[in-house]
């Protein structure tokens, strides 16, 4: 799920607070180092006193409902007293904080993303004995992302792709076609702005950092082997930079806008022609523009595949938590048995795809028009985050994108730096 609160309308202040939860492609797991704990809490176990008290933490999702329904399902559970902390803002450094607190104040159980760090550290269990009956059941992606060294330490939760929303109307009225590649990706987007509207908005940074991984999925390559070696290379990924700085110079992309990406305000207000949003966002822009809406994946780049990201959200338990195995329990009645309440999770409250598959083929929402594509795009060109990929691997990509795109730096030499710390990051974990 995403925040879907957009600060055009007055009954919603959340999105301005929920900007953290979405970084689109950035790599999920927790943030090195303390940040001040905003949590708003909501005891809803049995009340009664008796039995275990455990805390389970969400960062704040912005549709209406969802805080709701966390303690609906909370309240439901008969064998612990369940304690709900909805996050708003920083939710990683809020989390990283609150792993480190004393017993009585950190989470038990925890959404996030996988990350080595966070089994080195020992902050997570594994979990591979909850996934009993129904480990065939997830999608190879989804265990992937929640696996390091052959354990799985987190249960997905939902599955979020992200793509490329267009008004088909608006593309006719121009004679411009979908795009497939980038090369038509920047020509449409040039031939769709005007003085009021922009062809593209793919985030209020110009994308420079987002557009790494998009690049490297393209190619047919990847972010790390499975032996963990560096699996991209230097032509593949400074063309793919270079065509990015042509899109950032050619005045084309919306910048600025009232609210970041993950939000639909830009594309239903018709600030911009195309947006790269994620399905939880669907919803909003169908009840705006009606049938007036359709999906593509992102543009290849070079003459290589489109890609879709496939985001989503996890559930751990603190390794810790003083009652690990009944946190465990809660955790798998929860997210594992409860098919009901994953249903409602992922359906109910903007469109998110069901991690389980069998699950996936009885959700009606998701059954035809632009959220049956979604869910078709995202099998065919999907891909997900490594967890052994980690934040440091990231935000060296993102420097070198930024210095190539944004600062006119050398894209040899900024290439050959962030391969540089990756290298010395693996050397670091693996040897």
């Amino acid at each position: 799920m995403v925040a879907s609160g957009n600060t055009r309308f007055s009954k919603n202040a959340l999105a301005a607070t929920a900007l953290n939860r979405r970084r689109m492609l950035a790599l999920g797991g927790l943030t090195a180092g303390a940040g001040a704990l905003a949590a708003c809490g909501s005891n809803t176990g049995r009340g009664d006193g008796d039995g275990v008290n455990l805390s389970q933490w969400y960062h704040q999702y912005g549709e209406a409902g969802t805080q709701q329904a966390a303690e609906k399902y909370a309240a439901a559970y008969e064998d612990a007293n369940v304690t709900i902390n909805w996050v708003p803002g920083d939710y990683d450094t809020a989390l990283s904080s609150g792993l480190l607190a004393g017993e009585g104040e950190a989470p038990d159980v925890f959404e996030s993303h996988l990350n080595r760090s966070m089994v080195e550290s020992g902050q997570v269990v594994a979990l591979d004995d909850l996934y009993e009956g129904v480990l065939d059941d997830f999608t190879e992606g989804d265990l992937a992302r929640n696996t390091i060294d052959g354990k799985l330490y987190g249960i997905r939760m939902i599955d979020d792709p992200q793509f490329l929303y267009y008004r088909p109307s608006l593309l006719e009225a121009k004679g411009v076609e979908p795009p497939t590649t980038f090369e038509d990706l920047m020509a449409g987007s040039a031939e769709l702005t005007t003085g009021d509207v922009k062809g593209l908005f793919l985030g209020n940074d110009d994308s420079a950092t987002k557009l790494f991984q998009p690049i490297v999925f393209s190619a047919g390559q990847t972010l790390l082997t499975e032996d963990n070696q560096i699996g991209f290379d230097k032509d593949a990924v400074i063309a793919g930079a270079l065509q990015v700085k042509e899109l950032h110079e050619s005045g084309s992309l919306l910048i600025g806008a009232p609210t970041e990406a993950w939000d639909p305000t830009s594309i239903i207000q018709e600030l911009c022609a195309i947006q790269w949003c994620g399905l939880w966002a669907m919803p909003q822009i169908i009840e705006a523009h009606g049938e007036d809406v359709a999906i593509i994946p992102f543009p290849g780049f070079g003459g290589g595949t489109p890609t879709v990201f496939n985001g989503g959200w996890s559930t751990f338990v603190n390794a810790k938590s003083p009652h690990v195995e009944e946190a465990k329990a809660f955790t798998k009645w929860l997210w594992i048995d409860h098919e009901e309440f994953i249903q409602d999770w992922c359906l109910s409250y903007g469109f998110h795809i069901p991690p389980r598959l069998s699950m996936r083929e009885s959700a009606e929402a998701l059954a035809d028009g632009p959220a049956a594509e979604a869910v078709r795009i995202s099998e065919e060109y999907g891909w997900a985050e490594n967890p052994n990929w980690t934040p440091t691997m990231e935000t060296a990509v993102d420097d070198m994108m930024t210095n190539i795109v944004l600062e006119g730096n050398d894209p040899e030499a900024e290439f050959d730096n962030a391969v540089g710390t990756i290298q010395t990051e693996l050397d670091s974990i693996f040897g």
